[in-house]
């Protein structure tokens, strides 16, 4: 996620269309086909915490614009090559085009959900000849397609994922039909030290177009929660890296690189302070966060066995298509998406739902929990009780739901 600090300026949502926060929420909470729906506003508070003796904790505020790109935030221009800079209307990034050995192994990711119409932008990093790719879990929740460009060669593919890990953030694809990737270098010397000289390059506002910041590690062994909003937690996210560089909006997923350009950690979260109001000039003050690598592929590894944990998903979820309210008793059918499981069920906004396969629920997470049991074409029966009182059954076969 991309943060603020506390005290800094919430940049405004971007007209039309959902506010970044919400459509990361309406995504994200599909992890079992259910979206829970919230009274909470945006902007909920999260706290930034180390373990570091000698590094302060900080809150710190979850930016709307939470990286992946959703859009046009805050009066965003683009990115000028002759300048070297982006003119975000709050300020000049320090930022440079990414040369062709820091583009090698990175590629733009591109995603869509489409029950709600929401598109996002990241960045990934290329782990195998035949297209398997690391980024992070945030930049593909909620997606019912991805695809993924690889700048170097202007080649887009259609992308699967094989699996993800919100508790981590982390998430691996698979590119189809693609063979002969440049495969990014990984290092294998351990976390770098505080005072390196690094480099994050990543898909910067969602541009498409490769850009590096460079930056200096500031402290090791971080932990960050990120902020929850429309009634979704945040995820606590340790042992990260810090780093005082623009790492900004879009740039998720993407390597954060050493002096001899190897992947030393996975761009994944920023805070940002002293933010600029769109109508002033200034500069940004960035400190931004990654997953160290090797933590990184201890999660791939899992995923790639293909066995699911408390944490980790394979592939894409079981998905009903209803939104369910998190206030009130029972789970309550806010909304039906259309051309859903639920929808074909005659579900309808208002009913309440009782039961799944015989057992009973109560609460929206107890719905959630009842469907994770479940595989996307299994048959499940749901009973509910109508706005009239009436109670009704039927069987359905699940669709496979965006990505978790």
């Amino acid at each position: 996620m991309f943060r603020t600090a506390a005290g800094s300026r919430t940049p405004h949502a971007p007209q039309g269309g959902i506010h970044p926060d919400r459509q990361r929420w309406l995504t994200a909470s599909t992890l079992t086909g259910v979206l829970l729906v919230s009274t909470v506003t945006a902007g909920a508070a999260a706290a930034a915490t180390t373990d570091d003796a000698e590094a302060p904790a900080a809150t710190v505020t979850a930016r709307p614009d939470a990286s992946p790109e959703r859009g046009l935030p805050f009066g965003r221009g683009g990115f000028d090559s002759h300048r070297g800079s982006y003119d975000t209307g709050t300020g000049s990034l320090d930022v440079t085009e990414a040369t062709d050995e820091q583009e090698d192994g990175v590629v733009i990711i591109e995603t869509v959900n489409g029950y709600s119409s929401s598109a996002s932008a990241g960045t990934g990093i290329v782990l195998t000849e035949d297209g398997l790719v690391l980024t992070n879990n945030h930049v593909i929740a909620g997606s019912t397609e991805v695809k993924v460009t690889v700048p170097t060669t202007g080649e887009t593919y259609d992308a699967t994922v094989v699996g993800s890990d919100a508790t981590s953030d982390i998430a691996v694809l698979e590119l189809g039909e693609a063979a002969g990737l440049t495969v990014a270098d990984l290092d294998d010397d351990g976390d770098p030290n505080v005072g390196d000289a690094v480099t994050g390059v990543g898909n910067a506002y969602g541009q498409g177009e490769l850009v590096a910041a460079e930056g200096t590690v500031t402290a090791l062994d971080q932990t960050i929660t990120t902020a929850g909003s429309y009634g979704v937690p945040g995820e606590t996210l340790e042992s990260l890296i810090e780093i005082d560089a623009d790492i900004v909006s879009g740039d998720s997923g993407g390597p954060l690189l050493d002096e001899e350009g190897e992947v030393v950690g996975v761009n994944t979260a920023a805070s940002e302070r002293g933010r600029i109001p769109a109508h002033h000039a200034g500069t940004t003050d960035i400190t931004a966060y990654a997953v160290p690598i090797d933590d990184a592929m201890e999660i791939v590894d899992t995923i790639l066995d293909g066995a699911e944990t408390d944490t980790v998903t394979i592939g894409y979820p079981a998905f009903l298509g209803v939104q369910l309210t998190s206030s009130g008793n029972g789970s309550i059918v806010a909304g039906v998406i259309a051309g859903t499981p639920a929808a074909d069920a005659g579900l309808r906004a208002g009913d309440t739902i009782t039961a799944v396969d015989g057992t009973t629920v109560t609460t929206g997470e107890e719905m959630r929990q009842a469907l994770d049991a479940y595989q996307p074409g299994d048959a499940v029966t749901i009973t509910w009780t109508d706005a009239a009182g009436q109670t009704h059954t039927a069987t359905v076969a699940l669709a496979q739901g965006p990505a978790a």
